[in-house]
């Protein structure tokens, strides 16, 4: 019930409109960047005019020009602070909302942009002081095609991991993101001891809360000389499905630290070594550490 608690004080998806924040202090581009980042997951990208309505109604008029994560880049093109194309669907980092005559240059300095009362962009100097707009998206869905492995370790050096379905809501969420995926199946943070003979989450979380297609999960996996983990249908039923990892699949990381010391809790370590054919798992306080031989 704690991790239940504490992510839903988030309304997050990646699938329909960003959750914006509106911080209405008055910052130059680049501070107004860094406090997003080290409070929510960074200045407002806005791919669609869906994003733009969303994003008005968060900052409901109470200022005229606010900061969104657009600026120019060292080679003069404009992109959006969070740069990294794995994050869009084909066509959003190409959407603009220009006002008319704009982006202008009546100065030479107006590399960042800010968003107007009526949803248009101006461009404007970076170090104007200004509101500004954050966003926090918490589930991430990778359009990229990895194996289960090269998909971990994505999400743990751009993010925090990959997705851990521990909750009935967790999993709507996933159902809802995977409806964007470019393969049949998307990752998820599962993995299987062979040895031992049950399934786990990669975040050090035990599998509780389960939503297997039939035949899968719920008998002994027929390991071989392979790794066994799991993903989620992305079209059907949403059901998870066991797979060899060397699947080339899109998969789902998470911007949150999941686990039960989220609300201050004290962390005791805990080190629980299980020894398999092919991989050492080591629980040590908030995820698993996956070692390969």
């Amino acid at each position: 019930m704690i991790i239940l608690v504490c992510i839903g004080l988030f309304i997050l998806s990646a699938c329909g409109p960003h959750h914006y924040y509106f911080v209405n202090v008055n910052k130059t581009w680049t501070e107004a960047q860094s406090y997003c980042r080290e409070h929510y997951t960074d200045l407002a990208t806005i791919d669609n005019q869906e994003d733009t309505d969303e994003l008005i109604k968060t900052v409901k008029g109470d200022v005229e020009r606010v900061w969104i994560g657009l600026e120019k880049s060292g080679d003069m093109r404009w992109q959006w602070s969070l740069g990294d194309p794995t994050f869009y669907r084909e066509g959003e980092m190409e959407f603009t909302n220009w006002d008319e005559r704009e982006p202008n240059h009546e100065s030479s300095s107006e590399d960042c942009v800010i968003i107007r009362g009526n949803g248009k962009w101006n461009n404007k100097s970076c170090t104007e002081t200004k509101p500004s707009v954050c966003y926090d998206d918490k589930l991430i869905l990778i359009n990229e095609t990895l194996t289960w492995s090269e998909a971990l370790n994505y999400c743990r050096e751009h993010h925090v991991d990959l997705v851990s379905v521990h909750s009935e809501k967790i999993q709507e969420w996933v159902m809802e993101m995977v409806e964007k995926a470019s393969t049949a199946h998307v990752w998820l943070g599962l993995r299987y001891s062979c040895t031992l003979g049950f399934w786990f989450w990669v975040s050090g979380q035990s599998l509780c809360y389960q939503n297997w297609a039939p035949g899968n999960g719920t008998v002994v996996e027929e390991c071989g000389n392979q790794i066994i983990t799991g993903a989620v249908e992305s079209g059907g039923n949403k059901e998870w499905i066991s797979f060899s990892e060397t699947e080339r699949l899109n998969f789902i990381c998470t911007n949150y630290e999941v686990n039960g010391f989220l609300l201050g809790h004290s962390a005791s370590v805990v080190s629980v070594f299980l020894s398999m054919s092919t991989v050492t798992c080591v629980f040590i306080r908030r995820k698993v550490s996956v070692v390969n031989h």
